[in-house]
């Protein structure tokens, strides 16, 4: 593989060490990339699994010691002025910027029953529109004469199989989903390739063994996905090896389904 030593890559959504963003920054940061941590512990503490408090720091500590240029920032990306302010971040830690890995996600369990008009505004800021306008802040300062330009999104599983208690959530991933295509026709000429990631069912801290014992029961190969899986294919996606793919929706699942 390519390596990313001269690259610069965004990573939102690394509020918590153990979870999907921490394993895609370490992963980049092996190979060479400079990293921008986004995080919102916020998110976190409203949920089930808590925030991690001092997991992006300690991620990025972690991630100089290893000799890596890493910075952190904590915001909250339902705010209009968020993604603009994120490249600039990004900008002023490292001259330029390279590559948007929007991992991010705002996921809360809500039925059609249950189903609220705040809810899903909040879902669709968080998930849809600060997402197109990180890709629209990071498109305006792409320099175009560098090799590189990377936009990578994050959707789930809701396009291969039903998910019936995340109506918010998979409404605004589905529209990543079908963003891609556009995005990744419109950018191309510029150099900067559009795909979309479905990391499949990760356990990331979250589930009880119960939980686990079940979704590892419905994958052909019998685990979960891990962060680290994810991790590998963004890291290909990004490098220069995969130049020619774009406008892609790709499922690192293990060919799981909930059928």
């Amino acid at each position: 593989m390519t390596s990313l030593s001269d690259r610069v890559v965004i990573v939102t959504g690394a509020s918590r060490g153990i979870a999907i963003g921490a394993a895609i920054a370490r992963r980049l940061v092996a190979e060479g990339a400079a990293v921008l941590l986004h995080s919102w512990a916020p998110y976190d503490a409203e949920q089930p699994w808590g925030a991690d408090e001092q997991g992006p720091e300690v991620l990025a500590a972690e991630l100089r010691r290893d000799g890596g240029r890493v910075e952190h920032v904590s915001m909250d990306l339902s705010a209009l002025d968020a993604p603009t302010a994120l490249v600039d971040a990004a900008q002023a830690a490292f001259g330029h910027v390279d590559a948007v890995v929007a991992n991010h996600a705002r996921s809360v369990s809500q039925w059609l029953e249950e189903l609220t008009a705040a809810e899903l505004d909040l879902s669709f800021a968080v998930n849809t529109r600060a997402t197109l306008l990180l890709v629209k802040a990071f498109a305006a300062q792409h320099d175009d004469a560098r090799p590189g330009g990377r936009v990578l999104l994050f959707t789930s599983g809701q396009y291969h199989d039903a998910m019936p208690a995340e109506l918010p959530y998979i409404a605004s991933k589905a529209a990543l989903h079908e963003l891609t295509r556009s995005l990744a026709v419109h950018l191309i000429h510029r150099g900067i390739t559009v795909n979309c990631i479905n990391p499949g069912p990760n356990d990331t801290g979250y589930a009880d063994d119960k939980t686990r014992a079940a979704v590892a029961a419905l994958n052909p190969g019998g685990r979960w996905s891990t962060p680290a899986d994810t991790a590998r294919l963004v890291t290909w996606l990004l490098s220069d090896e995969a130049d020619w793919i774009t406008g892609q929706t790709i499922a690192s699942d293990g060919g799981w389904s909930s059928r």
